[in-house]
Formats: C-alpha cells, structure tokens, sequence
C-alpha cells in the first residue's frame, strides 16, 4: 500500500462479495472479534433498521390495521410507541415485538463496542447504546469516527490493516452481561406471566443465579478482581432493570424498590461464580444446573405458600372530644393538603371519603387517587368504634414508565387489604386519641423485605387521613 494515500480501512470490510457471504455476517453482527469499520456500521445499522422497522410494520398492520409511522419507530419516547399495541391490539403481539427486537439490541451493543476499538477509542464507550436519546449521538459519532491505522514492524509509514482486538475481559463481560439478562427475561416470564407468581426465586435466587452466571463467565478464561467481577454483576442487575422498563415489563418504582435486595443478591451471586471460576474452571454448560433449578424452586415455592396477615397501627392525638371527631371519621370532605413528593410519583394516596347509610351495613367509600375504596361497616360504636371490611380496592399505585399506560400483573390481587378500624379513645380534657388500623395480606415474597415498604406506605397514608380529621374536628 502506498505511503503517498494511505488507506485506513481494510479492504476485506469494503469487498461487496462479503455482503452476501453468511459466515461472514453473523460473525460480524453476533461475534465478538470480527472488526468493524464505517462502511460495515453504517451500512449493517441502516440495513438492520429498516428490516426491523418493516417486520414491525406488517405485524402492526396485520394484526391492527394500523400504520406503524417511521417516526414513531425512531423516536426514543416510549409512549409514543405504546399505542401502537394497545387494542384492538392481540396479547401476543407485544411479546412478538419483543422477543424479535433483543436480537438487534445485543448486534447494536456488540458491533458498537467493536466499532469504537476499530476506531481507536475505549471500547466500553459502546455500552452507552443502552441508554436511550444519548444511544443516537453515540451511533452517530461510531459511524464519523476513521478506523485506525495500525503499522506493522518498523516502517511508520507501513499502513497495512491489523484486526483490532477487544479486551478479554470486556469480552467476558459482554458475554457475562448477555447471559445473565436472557435468565432474568425468562424468569420473568415465567414467574411472572405463566406461573403467576412473585416469590424468592424471582426476587433472590434469579439475583444470585445471574451475578454467579456472569462473574463466572467473566473470569474465564482468566481470573480477574472480585471488586470488577462485582461490578459486573451489579450491572446485569442494572441492564436487566433497563430492559424490564423498556420493554414495560415493570415501571420504574417497583424496580427502585427491588434493586436494594437485587444488588445484595448479586453481590452473593458474583462471589460464588468467581470462586468457582478460579478453584475449579467447569464447562460453560454446567451452568445449565443451577439455571435449571430456579423455574424448579418457583414452583414448588407457589404450591406449598401460605399467606400470612399483616396489621399497621398508626396514632394521632386531637385536641378534641370523641364526639366532635366521630363525624369527620365515618366521612370527610377533600384533603386540602398537597399528596406528598412519594405519593406524586403515582403511589395511590386519599383524597376524601363518604358514608351512605347509618349503623353496621352501611357502605364507606374511601376514594383514593387510583380509584375508590368499597367498604361495609362491620362495627358502628359511636363515639368510640369503626370498623369495616374491604369489599374492592383499586390498584395501589399508578407506575412510573416511559410508556403511558403499564399495568403489571403485581398490581392486581397482591396486595389485598382485608379490612379496617378506627378507635377513639376519650384521653380527657377535651382531648381525643385516634388510631387508624389496616389489616393486609401480601402475597408477594419474601415478606420480610417487601413488607418493609408497605408497612411505611400504609403507615404514610393512615397519617394523611388521620392529620386531616384532626385539622377538621380542631376547626371550631
């Protein structure tokens, strides 16, 4: 090759005999050290678009008789895509959509990162194609980037073409991180969407299992740090969320809520995977063992559950007599009070209630911002005593997405509240103590985790109404 014009790409990568050689192909979308230049990016992105963007049309089309609009394709507000499979929508086409897009996720994440080594830059600069709005800058700085020249032997003008090659470790972490999403996916659905149910195989042994799977796979062939094999599985638990918020699997407060005990799982996961790594190197398919208990442990974990009660108790003291108080508690009128900062981020929170009839069978509805509460009364002691039963209850929150409109299954039957009381005790003096009494079942596991959350939630809201019968029976 001539010094006078040097020419930085290979000509392997521009051959257009390639374009159609199939080996080729699959290893330069899937593969992990097949190099990438501007023409193989530009022209496999804009290739790989269009297929997609057209097979989801004619999904869309068929099946709803809608048109999927390009721009609705390319723009990065979920939402805005939503509508497109809401109904007449079929169930399953949602899942089509899915499961046909996570093939062009991992070629858009593999051939980015291989892009930026061809190109001379940190191959982890890649990743950032997860994120979406930053992911379109980023492809578009992969595809104005030159392929750098590598000089062999001791000319510096020689500017003969070397395969670049990506880290090992990067390599293992792509494959770590790969492996561990497709274990989450499928747990989820099955947990989640065939089985029906969220129990510790889903919310601990699917955490543990994919920091073990990926810190595993990251240290072969060789061993690394426990810190970055750590870290490697705290980002499957990441990328995992991502792609469960993305795809509307979940929304994001129930992720939130999650990722405390996810990330300790994992961090228990990527310490056994290293350790069997670097003690005893196994084949790659013996990771199918513990992969295939979880589905296993799920099952057994939803026949044999029982589902225990739960009370919260919260008080407030009101500098009034039982018989002023009474009133505003088998009723009142709308909370002036803003809902607080986490009631705004779509946490069902009250906003009045009102009673028809008198005496035990009476209905109370206690109207929430999801829905309204239908209640019997149970106990009709005045001034001392409300008691009731819960009827029907609207879902507990609204979830926060990128999509407008996500309803996971958790949202529906449970967390079911079974019934409630209020008491007023007469403290003299003028003075009334009033306590608000919620008795729960939670059929979510484990339990002792996830109840800490609603006990705080129900706690939060037993003082929104409790501070405004106050307020109320305070006024004179």
């Amino acid at each position: 090759m001539s010094s006078s014009n040097p020419d930085p790409i290979p000509p392997k990568i521009l051959d257009p005999q390639r374009a159609f050689d199939i080996t080729y192909l699959l290893r330069l979308w899937f593969g992990f050290k097949e190099p990438v230049s501007r023409i193989a990016y530009i022209s496999s992105g804009f290739v790989l678009m269009l297929v997609k963007y057209l097979v989801e049309a004619a999904i869309i089309a068929l099946s709803t008789g809608r048109y999927y609009l390009p721009w609705d394709f390319l723009n990065p507000l979920m939402s805005v895509r939503q509508k497109y499979f809401a109904p007449p929508a079929p169930d399953w086409m949602a899942w089509a959509v899915i499961l046909w897009s996570l093939p062009f996720l991992w070629i858009a994440v593999s051939m980015s990162v291989r892009r930026a080594v061809d190109a001379g830059r940190n191959a982890w600069i890649g990743l950032w194609v997860f994120v979406p709005l930053v992911n379109f800058f980023m492809m578009i700085y992969l595809c104005g980037i030159e392929s750098q020249a590598r000089p062999v032997g001791d000319s510096s003008i020689d500017r003969t073409y070397r395969e670049p090659l990506i880290d090992h470790g990067l390599t293992s972490a792509l494959k770590g991180l790969a492996a561990s999403t497709m274990i989450c996916i499928a747990m989820v659905s099955l947990s989640v969407y065939l089985i029906q149910d969220y129990g510790a195989a889903l919310f601990m042994g699917t955490p543990i299992i994919m920091g073990a799977v990926s810190a595993y796979i990251y240290n072969r062939p060789y061993t690394r740090t426990m810190f970055s094999s750590i870290m490697v599985a705290e980002l499957s638990i990441f990328l995992s969320g991502l792609i469960l918020l993305l795809f509307a699997f979940e929304g994001l407060i129930c992720l939130v809520m999650l990722l405390p005990i996810a990330g300790v799982m994992a961090i228990l996961g990527a310490t056994i995977g290293s350790m069997i790594a670097s003690l005893q190197p196994q084949h790659s398919l013996t990771l199918l063992i513990p992969i295939s208990l979880l589905p296993v442990i799920a099952g057994a974990e939803h026949a044999v559950r029982v589902v225990p009660e739960y009370e919260v108790l919260s008080t407030v003291e009101i500098d009034a007599p039982p018989e002023r108080v009474w009133p505003n508690v088998i009723g009142f009128s709308e909370l002036e009070a803003p809902p607080s900062w986490y009631f705004k981020l779509g946490i069902a929170y009250p906003k009045r209630a009102t009673i028809t009839g008198t005496g035990v069978g009476a209905i109370r509805h206690c109207e929430f911002s999801t829905g309204p509460f239908v209640e019997p009364i149970t106990v009709w002691d005045p001034p001392r005593r409300l008691a009731f039963d819960v009827q029907s209850q609207p879902p507990p929150m609204h979830e926060l997405s990128p999509y407008r409109y996500v309803h996971p299954p958790h949202l529906d039957g449970y967390l079911m509240c079974k019934r409630g009381e209020f008491r007023l005790i007469d403290l003299g003096e003028g003075r009334t103590r009033l306590e608000g009494r919620t008795w729960y079942a939670y059929n979510i596991f484990p339990q002792s985790y996830w109840t800490l959350w609603t006990d705080m939630l129900i706690h939060r809201i037993h003082l929104r109404v409790l501070s405004h019968v106050k307020k109320l029976s305070e006024q004179r």
